[in-house]
């Protein structure tokens, strides 16, 4: 569902108890109509013109875990042939070369590739993949 749904979405309630209150208000001659339209109103547009600020908060293409580990750099720990562990900035992750038969010597600099599960998938930094 796009951004802008689920922040519109989530704003009707807060629009629905406040076209209640304004009725409820116009019903007991508290404010004339026209307030009760104009404060409506202005509610609504006050949200519409928060929602260019609040946007990013509504986006749902966060990434954690390992998948948000891709592009990152690291040191392997121990040779990957072609399992091993990489140290990226203070955590420990199991990883696996991305070439078969490859092995990665403990100490080489390593670039994630994509993650499986808990598993990352890595090449030797700098090098650059033969199938692009």
């Amino acid at each position: 569902m796009p951004a802008l749904l689920r922040y519109l979405f989530f704003q009707i309630p807060g629009w629905a108890v406040g076209a209640v209150v304004a009725l409820g208000l116009v019903h007991w001659n508290v404010i004339p109509s026209w307030v009760a339209v104009l404060g409506f109103f202005g509610l609504v547009l006050k949200d519409l013109a928060f929602y260019p600020l609040l946007r990013a908060a509504y986006e749902t293409r966060v990434q954690s875990g390992s998948e948000a580990l891709v592009g990152k750099k690291g040191i392997a720990q121990s040779d990957l042939a072609p399992e091993g562990y990489i140290r990226i900035n203070l955590e420990l992750w199991r990883a696996v070369g991305d070439s078969a038969g490859e092995i990665i010597v403990s100490g080489t600099e390593v670039e994630v590739v994509r993650a499986e599960g808990m598993t990352l998938i890595v090449r030797a930094a700098g090098r650059r993949d033969s199938s692009l």
